[in-house]
């Protein structure tokens, strides 16, 4: 008995031991597919590792692999990101986003949710206007772009386009007028991959095709997307507060339609 007493202690204690170096060692591995996605991407233009100009976290066993958080830090403060690409090596489409900033995101906090398919390098790939720099994580997560919607597909399309803007408090340590935001869009981003639960068919892809955010009129970014956004895409990011009253969001989606909301920065929600 005294020895099962210390095997099940030395189990609990090793248990959340195991959980963080698997937390810290979550590199990007050797990949054929990114070999051969990589002129597609980026050309025969150079890239060099970005780990000193910007930190990428992403969870080593996804909880949902239809909605995997990549969360980008910028930690050279000096460095002008001008976009980001983020990459699913394994995803049957590998391109997810593509981000372009204005001058009042700097320097880079932002975090989206993303479909992993099965086990792969998620890469982030930064244009600094002069080089290509790279960063990422490995994932463990299958399944995420056949994942079955989360609503009714009636239900679904009703609410499709409704945003949500919630704002959160500003770090007191922070000296500059800089604020924390949350948007959300209603939309199923189908992926092609899933199928109706009643018919059993494939649900043609639908999914938002671009999205612009303002503050009053200065731009704050872009995204050009594609089916490995997840479905009612959630992005929060800190930016510059230059006084106006709101954010504006335009979006597209595949099937022609344009959605656009004027959110009130200081409503709750």
């Amino acid at each position: 008995m005294k020895i099962f007493h210390t095997i099940a202690l030395a189990a609990l204690i090793a248990g959340p031991v195991c959980a963080a170096t698997e937390a810290v060692q979550n590199p990007l591995t050797e990949s054929e597919s990114w070999t051969d996605l990589r002129g597609d991407i980026i050309g025969d233009a150079p890239i060099r590792d970005g780990s000193a100009v910007f930190a990428v976290d992403a969870p080593y066993r996804a909880d949902d692999a239809a909605t995997v958080p990549i969360h980008i830090t910028q930690t050279d403060p000096a460095a002008d990101i001008d976009s980001l690409t983020i990459v699913i090596d394994e995803n049957p489409a590998p391109l997810a986003a593509t981000f372009t900033y204005g001058a009042a995101m700097a320097p880079l906090d932002m975090e989206v949710r993303v479909r992993v398919n099965q086990y792969s390098n998620v890469r982030v790939i930064a244009d600094t206007g002069d080089d290509l720099l790279m960063n990422g994580r490995f994932v463990k997560a299958s399944g995420g772009c056949s994942a079955p919607a989360s609503r009714n597909p009636e239900l679904a399309l009703a609410s499709m386009g409704q945003m949500r803007l919630r704002q959160f408090e500003q770090p007191a340590q922070m000296s500059t007028p800089r604020r924390e935001a949350q948007i959300m869009i209603r939309h199923p981003n189908y992926s092609g991959l899933q199928r109706d639960q009643i018919t059993q068919l494939f649900i043609s892809a639908h999914f938002i095709d671009r999205i612009e955010v303002f503050q009053g009129d200065e731009m704050l970014w872009t995204m050009e997307g594609g089916i490995s956004i997840s479905e009612n895409p959630v992005f929060r990011f800190q930016y510059g507060d230059n006084g106006s009253t709101d954010l504006r969001v335009r979006a597209t989606d595949t099937d022609g339609n344009m959605f656009e909301q004027t959110l009130p920065k200081d409503a709750q929600g």
